[in-house]
């Protein structure tokens, strides 16, 4: 976690550098300068690290506490019938099959079949399934499921989201002060303080560079989806796997918080919103993915 951690941070830093390098050869901090409004780069790097990461980190410090309140997941201490006693001994074998501690297992009252993984250590994580696909799955592809998600865990895909979301928000921080920066002082030629072009430019920025930036976060959430399903493939077999993945194209596909979309079975994509800005691959193409392995 801690390399992957450096890493990210160090290559958002790298990136950064360059594009301020970019700007400056491009003669942006020429004309600001000229026009008698500088702006220094380093300072603003500092505070859009600091906002970027800081909200991510918080979510992902908190994920678990706020998907029990969210979902009314209840984590199984003590076993209470059948179906929770094989619940947590089939995570905990997988758990073990997978090289990280036994997640703590919860169970979620909800009609829609789906199940999600959150946690901000992969050795101290939770995984919780719903009601509803409980009593909508054979066993053997609730089986399934329950690798998909702890496959989650053990990639540390809310880990990798996380520093994702934090490299994306660096740049839109960055780079829509940069605009709302340049749009103030340089084209409206305001010299006095930050005039409401600056914060008009800044919102309008944010917006557009988020939306695209979401874009981003969204691919990362597919292509971790295709991994996870290799990795149930990889615990308990293909086959459970594509069978569990038809079920839920038959199904109603299941709702979970927007916190918690990206880390469910099914769901984080409406059928109204685009590709690009859809958490999970259609299943079609996971049923596919599966079959070509």
């Amino acid at each position: 976690m801690f390399k992957r951690v450096a890493l990210f941070i160090a290559t958002n830093l790298a990136v950064i550098l360059v594009l301020s390098v970019v700007l400056r050869l491009l003669g942006v901090d020429r004309i600001l300068d000229e026009s008698g409004a500088g702006i220094n780069y380093e300072a603003l790097l500092i505070l859009s690290l600091v906002f970027g990461f800081g909200g991510s980190f918080i979510s992902l410090a908190i994920s678990k506490w706020m998907a029990k309140r969210t979902t009314g997941a209840q984590v199984i201490t003590q076993p209470s019938n059948a179906t929770e006693s094989w619940l947590l001994a089939t995570v905990e074998r997988q758990a073990r099959q997978a090289g990280i501690d036994t997640p703590e297992v919860a169970v979620y009252d909800s009609p829609d079949m789906n199940a999600f993984a959150t946690g901000a250590r992969r050795n101290s994580a939770l995984v919780a399934v719903s009601t509803g696909l409980l009593n909508g799955m054979p066993k053997d592809e609730v089986e399934a499921v329950l690798a998909h998600e702890v496959s989650h865990v053990a990639n540390g895909d809310m880990v990798t989201l996380t520093l994702v979301q934090g490299v994306v928000n660096t740049f839109v921080i960055f780079f829509s002060r940069i605009i709302g920066h340049f749009v103030d002082r340089v084209i409206l030629r305001n010299e006095q303080g930050y005039g409401i072009g600056y914060f008009a430019a800044v919102i309008t920025a944010q917006l557009v560079l988020g939306i695209l930036a979401s874009t981003i976060v969204m691919w990362v959430s597919r292509q971790r989806e295709f991994r996870a399903d290799a990795g149930s493939a990889k615990l308990n077999g293909r086959e459970p796997m594509i069978n569990a993945l038809a079920r839920l194209e038959r199904g109603q596909p299941g709702e979970l918080p927007e916190a918690l979309q990206a880390f469910g079975i099914s769901g984080g994509g409406k059928k109204r919103f685009a590709r690009l800005f859809m958490s999970h691959p259609p299943i079609p193409e996971r049923i596919e993915a599966l079959r070509r392995l």
